[in-house]
């Protein structure tokens, strides 16, 4: 059975020191992460996920960061930041630099699973759009509609999304499912729908590197 997006947020370390390189993780990115990781026999990367939520307070996720980096970097030869900027205005960049360890180029996992360039490349006829991946759309709720407001102030969502025009799915899978959930967010926002499938992007090359 597929395991849940809290219980891969939660899994941390599957065997603490038995992979040479951490991948320290936003929690929005276990699934994709742990795909990678199985199709490509990475047995050498272990994976430490941060709770997802840390994007609601985008200002605590450097000292998140440094804290699991010094908890755990003398257990690995390498601890490689699964992060994009993400909101903190370079300042994750900064501490990454300051602590010697390198993390996922780009503005936010939009970009990266686009690919860095595409987005940038978009971006400027895109400037009413708004994007969900497939975390994003298995947790539309929790991460968008009740944080919000939206189930409490529907009259807050010409508000807050007046001025979108359309909403785009980042689909990172081929899943009927999230297909249609995706559809019912853009519904529920009065946005039109669009999906663009763009697999791991950037995510897969950056790990591979490693």
């Amino acid at each position: 059975m597929q395991p849940n997006d809290k219980t891969l947020t939660e899994q941390g370390l599957p065997a603490q020191g038995r992979g040479t390189i951490l991948l320290l993780a936003c929690g929005a990115l276990a699934r994709e992460i742990l795909a990678l990781k199985a199709a490509n026999n990475w047995t050498h990367m272990d994976l430490l996920c941060l709770p997802a939520n840390l994007h609601l307070w985008p200002d605590r996720i450097p000292d998140a960061v440094e804290k699991a980096v010094i908890q755990h970097r003398d257990q690995y030869e390498t601890i490689f930041v699964v992060y994009a900027d993400c909101g903190t205005g370079g300042l994750l960049q900064a501490r990454c630099d300051a602590l010697g360890v390198q993390m996922v180029p780009g503005p936010h996992c939009y970009a990266f699973f686009d690919g860095v360039d595409e987005f940038s490349a978009r971006s400027g006829q895109e400037i009413t759009a708004f994007y969900l991946t497939d975390f994003l759309v298995r947790q539309f709720d929790a991460f968008v509609w009740k944080p919000m407001g939206f189930d409490r102030h529907p009259e807050l969502i010409q508000m807050m999304f007046g001025n979108y025009t359309k909403l785009i799915y980042q689909a990172q899978t081929n899943d009927p499912d999230l297909d249609e959930k995706a559809k019912d967010a853009a519904r529920r926002l009065g946005l039109a729908y669009e999906r663009r499938f763009t697999g791991y992007g950037d995510l897969a090359r950056e790990l591979s590197r490693l």
